[in-house]
């Protein structure tokens, strides 16, 4: 009998659920389009602001782990934590919950990943730099390129370190979102 996703250590939790670049598919904006649907649904009585598509998901032509980022942003004078507790209500199991930025994912399952993975990142309206980040890499193909370089280079050295393979990126998304907000001054 296998163990329960709450009883695997970290590692055990790696092993199962590794670190795994593949082609851009156009599926991704359907599975966007689906949970997002879902989520407007679940959320009608929450004060959502915004839901977005994110991650390398959602940018065009570069390979990205096979699962959707979903951004959403509540308002800034509600409780995050409502919120947050109709979503594990409805499936979504919590994954963190650090400085008022909770992460829920669904498709995990004691056996590996479902068909259709996400990641749920639940934060207060303008804690949004992943939008700025995605606009760039989508108007800058050059610079999407070099990202997905960078992930390509340290998508087996960290295989099996999720926390690693993202701390790794950290610098070039700083970089780059950075330079975003610069030009996409008062977008979101």
């Amino acid at each position: 009998m296998s163990k329960e996703l709450t009883e695997m250590t970290l590692q055990e939790l790696w092993e199962l659920f590794p670190v795994t670049l593949v082609a851009h598919n156009d599926k991704w904006k359907q599975y966007y389009d689906e949970i997002e649907s879902l989520l407007q649904c679940v959320l009608a009585e929450c004060p959502v602001e915004r839901i977005s598509h994110i991650g390398s998901t959602a940018v065009s032509g570069i390979r990205a782990k096979d699962i959707v980022d979903v951004l959403i942003e509540v308002s800034e004078n509600s409780d995050i934590g409502d919120t947050a507790k109709v979503m594990e209500e409805n499936g979504f199991i919590r994954m963190s919950d650090k400085a008022e930025r909770i992460s829920f994912n669904r498709g995990y399952t004691k056996d590996g990943f479902a068909d259709k993975v996400f990641h749920v990142h639940l934060r207060y309206a303008g804690d949004n730099d992943e939008l700025y980040f995605r606009d760039y890499l989508n108007e800058n193909p050059q610079t999407a390129n070099e990202y997905e370089t960078l992930k390509l280079q340290l998508w087996k050295r960290f295989e099996h370190n999720r926390d690693a393979y993202t701390d790794a990126k950290t610098a070039f998304v700083e970089k780059w979102t950075s330079e975003a907000k610069k030009v996409y001054a008062g977008r979101y």
